[in-house]
């Protein structure tokens, strides 16, 4: 009775355990979780999933159930986002997954995503998973730059960030060793980064952080944010691929689909399958093969492919793939297999990546199609077509094409080019530079070196697609098949143009909305460790632009108040008509020299009361204009002639002045030419007279007072006692008039000496007035 009673005890509690289990099962509806409705789209029940992960994050939610709640969010989400799991639910409520939601603790958020602990096991210290992930898939920063970028054009990476002593790292290595078994079957790149060996490739892809899964396409690095999980991972890898890769082709786009063939110059291939989306292996095929190939993809279970399924008897047992050439009508190969494996499809799409007469549109099909071989026995011929794209070249180019589909020699490829698209090389195999196009011509070649050398022959005759042309053709096939040497021409080929290279501002757009792209998304993400060298970048211009402008506004303010105008009261007069000199209040001009006419006004502010320190000079000399110290006028002689006498009279004893003319002769006296430097707060001036050469009339050199103190070989110790009488008669005078432009000839040495201080200097006892003392009018 004790036995049956243990027996029967233990029973009762399986069967709650079990009823509870059962329970829990039939409380699961992802559908509820979410709250969306079964019609909901992958856009809607992605945006709920989003929203709810930030509210029920139990880093941000505190209440009990929030982990549970969260894991349960995340877990519908996992069947959801998944077709066919959602599928498997709609039809049977249940899916793949034989484990329960259950109630394990949520690992918080690390790096650049987080991890659920309730889905993985702990082997710590698992060698067998560190060496799985470190020995097979290990990068280096030169394998990386050299193997690693160049194919990530044909495929992606996606690469994890790890160290020997990352406890977290333990965690995700389950969900990545079973990722990395199924993505790496359908032909995704596989790397391991160990920080601790290889620092320099973890800064150089921005990982600063351990562990960090991140991917990388065409170059460009993206970095993983969510949960780690088997399908948030799948999606991440099948997000870094382009978007239209893959063209869904109905009864109702069918036509155009596989008539496109001539603009893109491609064979097209179309893949029958049941399942509503692009199957991931056939969109990493479209990527690997998107140079060559043109994909399409038929879902077999919409009414709207049934005539294509009966068009081309397809069954829907299996998925198939057909592969389209030039002709729409009949597919040129095929295959069907349940399980599609990666291997299959690669040699089957290699076989067929090229119309049966593709067009050269750029150098790298032409390597492709004529490749170089350096054996005899590898030799590969091309047998070349230049024709145009006007419809009267409609009919020769649709025979060369027929010609070309019946030939069964495996080392001739037949291929084709527009003459006004490839007019360089057009150019040297016809051997002409007439702008009128000449009619269809057929060439084979043979290249020797990538350089561009060829060895050709010009069939002759031409090409109008008729049947002679064909037999001529083919019996220069014939011939070279015995004779190679038939080929008697040589040429070196230029580039081909790129007909399908898109506009340097499409390129431009195209890498600015990336690049924004990526700024935003490690905005959204909060990597700022990432973005610092572009934030120092950013704030380091800010800087120097600020720095910049406010030094510039402190020195423009600092060079408008050197340069405001003071009351200025130097002195300088000059005698004569061309100048004499006194000193200005205006600073002096960059371009041209300012000279101002001697009044009473400006006589007695800016030379009678001049205060020291003020400019002193200012006399009439281009080579001087600049100087501060000097100012320009001139004298009005018919207005002022007494002014300068009685000046004269007041200095004669110390310039000895000619006194024994009487005063008839003194008034005649011709001032014209004479400079005055006048100082006005010392009361002295300095004279220039002009200086007779001897070159005018044949006169000779006369050298009065105002000679010898303007210019004249005299000492410069400046004494008054150096200056012995010297006379001149009233003939030396008259026969010895200079010309005015002449009268200023040494006036440079005369500044010169005046600005170094050596001229004499002549003092007065007090300054004329000259508002009094006038001239007659």
């Amino acid at each position: 009775m004790l036995c049956l009673g243990g027996y029967f005890s233990l029973l009762v509690v399986c069967l709650h355990l079990l009823g509870g289990s059962m329970e829990t099962a039939n409380e699961v509806d992802p559908y509820k979780i979410l709250g969306v409705t079964k019609s909901a789209s992958q856009a809607e029940i992605k945006k709920v999933y989003k929203r709810l992960v930030r509210e029920w994050h139990p880093d941000k939610n505190k209440n009990e159930g929030a982990e549970d709640m969260f894991i349960k969010i995340t877990k519908s989400y996992e069947i959801l986002s998944n077709e066919e799991k959602r599928t498997n639910y709609d039809r049977y409520g249940q899916t793949d997954d034989t484990q329960p939601y259950g109630h394990g603790h949520y690992g918080h958020r690390h790096d650049h995503f987080y991890f659920d602990e309730s889905f993985f096991h702990f082997p710590f210290n698992n060698k067998g998973n560190r060496e799985f992930a470190d020995s097979k898939y290990a990068l280096h920063f030169n394998q990386y730059v050299n193997d690693v970028v160049p194919d990530s054009y044909k495929r992606p990476y996606l690469i994890k960030i790890t160290s020997d002593w990352c406890f977290s790292c333990i965690h995700i290595e389950p969900v990545w060793k079973e990722v990395v078994l199924e993505l790496e079957a359908l032909g995704v790149g596989i790397g391991v980064v160990d920080v601790g060996y290889e620092r320099r490739l973890a800064n150089h892809l921005g990982a600063h952080r351990t562990p960090s899964i991140l991917g990388v396409i065409n170059g460009k690095v993206t970095f993983f944010h969510y949960a780690v999980v088997k399908e948030h991972l799948r999606q991440f890898v099948e997000d870094l691929l382009p978007q239209r890769l893959v063209d869904k082709v109905t009864d109702r786009n069918d036509f155009q689909f596989l008539n496109s063939w001539h603009e893109q110059n491609k064979p097209h291939v179309l893949l029958f399958d049941q399942v509503p989306v692009v199957p991931l292996l056939y969109k990493l095929t479209a990527f690997a093969y998107k140079d060559y190939v043109q994909f399409g993809y038929v879902d077999q279970g919409l009414s709207e492919t049934a005539n294509l399924l009966k068009q081309f008897n397809i069954n829907t047992y299996a998925p198939t793939m057909l592969v389209f050439k030039e002709s729409t009508d009949k597919p040129a190969d095929i295959i069907q297999a349940k399980g599609m494996k990666k291997q299959i499809i690669d040699e089957f799409i290699t076989n067929n990546k090229f119309l049966l007469v593709p067009r050269l549109v750029n150098q790298k099909l032409f390597d492709e199609l004529c490749p170089v071989k350096q054996f005899h026995r590898r030799r590969k011929y091309c047998v070349l077509l230049i024709t145009g794209d006007e419809e009267s070249y409609t009919i020769g180019n649709q025979a060369f094409l027929t010609f070309a589909s019946t030939n069964t020699l495996e080392v001739v490829r037949f291929a084709y080019v527009y003459q006004r698209l490839q007019q360089s090389l057009c150019d040297i195999l016809l051997k002409t530079k007439d702008s009128t196009p000449p009619p269809p011509q057929v060439f084979i070649l043979e290249r020797r070196n990538p350089a561009g050398k060829v060895l050709y022959k010009e069939v002759a005759g031409g090409w109008n697609g008729t049947d002679e042309d064909k037999q001529r053709l083919l019996d220069e096939l014939e011939r070279l098949q015995k004779d190679p040497s038939i080929l008697n021409y040589d040429a070196m080929l230029p580039e081909l143009n790129n007909e399908f290279a898109s506009m340097f501002l499409i390129r431009w757009i195209y890498t600015a909305y990336d690049y924004i792209s990526e700024i935003l998304d490690d905005i959204l993400h909060n990597n700022w460790r990432e973005m610092m060298p572009l934030l120092s970048l950013i704030f380091s211009a800010l800087f120097i632009l600020f720095g910049t402008v406010v030094v510039q506004a402190f020195s423009d303010s600092s060079e408008d108040g050197k340069s405001k105008p003071k009351a200025k009261e130097g002195t300088k007069a000059a005698n004569g008509s061309p100048g004499s000199s006194s000193t200005s209040s205006r600073p002096p001009k960059k371009n041209f020299v300012e000279v101002t006419e001697l009044t009473d006004i400006t006589y007695t502010s800016n030379l009678v009361k001049l205060r020291p320190g003020l400019p002193t000079y200012h006399v009439f000399s281009s080579c001087h204009d600049r100087s501060l110290t000097l100012h320009f006028s001139f004298l009005n002689m018919d207005k002022h002639s007494a002014w300068m006498e009685t000046l004269l009279e007041f200095a004669q004893d110390a310039m000895q002045i000619d006194t024994e003319e009487d005063d008839c002769d003194r008034h005649k006296i011709d001032y014209t030419g004479y400079v005055l430097a006048l100082n006005g707060h010392k009361k002295y001036l300095c004279l220039f007279k002009p200086v007779y050469t001897g070159e005018e009339g044949g006169s000779s050199e006369e050298e009065g007072p105002g000679g010898a103190t303007g210019g004249g070989k005299r000492s410069r110790s400046g004494s008054r006692d150096d200056h012995p009488p010297r006379r001149s008669t009233p003939r030396s005078r008259s026969t010895a008039t200079l010309q005015i432009h002449h009268k200023l000839d040494r006036l440079g040495l005369w500044m010169e000496r005046l600005m170094e201080g050596t001229l004499p200097r002549y003092y007065i006892p007090g300054w004329p007035g000259l508002d009094k003392i006038t001239g007659p009018k």
